[in-house]
């Protein structure tokens, strides 16, 4: 017969192992005969959490606490409690964890459980005190940088970064937040640098290789080389907003190169063929034998490798650098556009898959939808289209979304647009580079590409920007954009916006 001793040892070792049933099952043997026994208990609770069963984990980790109220086991509940999102709980057992053990472990997770439930104040300050603990605290520094964003204030983020990378220099999580802290202050010579760590530029490059093996390994990434009589190769990464933002620089890299080749989104390549610059715009893959160059880049890469700072990144174009077909601008003139009244274009969702709080409610839009002598025009495409049910049979407003199938339709649209109105978003980007008035719609806590001043944007001339004053308050963003828009009917002046 097996000593208890024995089995303890045996189910330990199956645990660490991790033999997972066998080990459960040892462990409910020896409860059997030891039902008061808080250890194994305790590691039948970890065992739980280890597979989320967490209403079994929960239930034999307080059985391990009422039998023996060691810290540890405390400390396996509080940490059960966090991982489950429970941090009101998670904090009062922390609590008093910390005042018993002040070590750097109980004290980040204090700092964490107050971040679950958005204490940013306590959150800072416990997370500091962890710090004076330990100062090598990695974690501590990143999270502390996450707060600073949050706070919009980069500089303390930057701050922050800096240390979290002096601790694990090959954080490449770190560098990239770096690198938008950075560009947030319009330090665009560090934020470039750091930005090449971006997980999306190594994508794009897989992607490619995936496409055109024989070629991504003969020739080299573009890192500044004269390029008259080369020929470039250059693809998009990230979404349809950057690139659109990014387009500015194709005037200058066409006047580099004997030629342009650029792989945009399927979904851009109709209106970038129509403003090339002299570049060859591709929409589906072509084979490798077809296709020939000296260099490539990812697009993103550009203005890295041209090596701008500051204020260099904002290239103007007097009159905008994309153009409308000026097919698609009779269109929508004649089919939609053939009237007198200020025309508005609205948008309120993009990719939903981050940035969640830039997504603005149908419903605020409503007030606007009642003013006098206006024509509003959906472009709501995708995701959050199905929003334009709330707005049928309520209001006037005319759905252009589902008639896009590009973003070359999208500005044959726009350019019979007196303004447009929208969320961070493609929309607002594509209005921009074409020089149309545009009104932005911020969260609180906002993209990088903004700055810190909000009272201009660098990108683009005709673009005003509107924030939220607090998190999620989007009412009094909308009556500030009602009191100017008001005002702009009234005078019907654009060239004033």
């Amino acid at each position: 017969m097996i000593k208890q001793s024995e089995k303890f040892n045996r189910a330990f070792d199956l645990h660490n192992s991790g033999k997972l049933t066998d080990a459960r099952d040892l462990y409910l043997e020896i409860l059997q005969d030891e039902p008061k026994n808080a250890q194994v208990w305790d590691l039948l609770g970890v065992l739980y959490y280890q597979v989320n069963e967490y209403i079994e984990a929960e239930a034999c980790i307080r059985k391990a606490i009422e039998l023996n109220p060691r810290l540890y086991y405390i400390e396996n509940l509080a940490r059960l409690y966090r991982d489950k999102g429970e941090f009101k709980a998670a904090i009062a057992l922390y609590e008093d964890l910390v005042k018993a053990d002040k070590s750097y472990e109980n004290l980040f997770n204090l700092a964490m459980s107050y971040k679950g439930i958005q204490n940013w104040n306590k959150a800072k300050e416990t997370y500091y005190k962890a710090l004076e603990v330990n100062p090598k605290g990695y974690e501590s520094y990143f999270n502390l940088a996450y707060l600073a964003m949050n706070d919009n204030d980069p500089q303390e983020a930057v701050r922050c970064y800096e240390k979290a990378l002096e601790i694990n220099p090959d954080d490449w999580e770190a560098m990239y937040f770096l690198s938008l802290a950075y560009m947030q202050t319009k330090n665009y010579e560090k934020g470039l640098e750091w930005f090449e760590s971006r997980l999306c530029r190594k994508s794009a490059i897989v992607s490619q290789e995936k496409i055109y093996p024989n070629l991504m390994r003969e020739k080299p990434v573009w890192q500044g080389e004269d390029l008259k009589d080369k020929t470039l190769f250059t693809y998009y990464e990230a979404g349809f907003g950057d690139v659109l933002m990014f387009y500015r620089y194709m005037p200058i890299l066409t006047s580099m190169c004997k030629k342009v080749i650029i792989k945009p989104q399927t979904e851009l390549a109709a209106l970038f063929r129509e403003n090339s610059y002299g570049a060859e715009v591709l929409e589906i893959f072509d084979f490798e034998s077809e296709l020939d160059f000296d260099y490539h880049i990812p697009f993103l890469s550009v203005p890295y490798v041209l090596g701008y700072k500051g204020e260099e990144m904002f290239i103007h174009h007097d009159d905008g650098y994309l153009k409308a077909n000026p097919a698609k601008v009779k269109y929508y003139k004649e089919k939609y556009c053939n009237n007198d009244k200020f025309k508005i274009a609205i948008k309120w969702q993009g990719n939903a898959h981050y940035d969640k709080e830039r997504i603005l409610n149908v419903e605020d839009f409503f007030p606007l939808f009642e003013l006098p002598n206006t024509q509003f025009y959906s472009c709501q495409t995708l995701e959050g289209s199905e929003e334009f049910e709330k707005i049928k049979g309520k209001y006037d407003v005319v759905d252009l979304g589902s008639t896009f199938s590009s973003f070359s339709d999208t500005a044959g649209a726009l350019e019979n647009m007196d303004l447009v109105i929208a969320n961070d978003t493609s929309l607002v980007h594509l209005a921009g580079a074409m020089k149309k008035p545009c009104m932005v719609l911020l969260p609180h806590v906002y993209n990088w590409r903004w700055h810190i001043d909000l009272t201009k944007c660098d990108w683009y001339d005709s673009v005003r920007i509107y924030r939220q004053d607090t998190a999620g308050d989007w009412k009094n963003v909308f009556k500030n954009v009602e009191k100017d828009l008001k005002k702009l009917i009234v005078t019907k002046c654009k060239n004033e916006f």
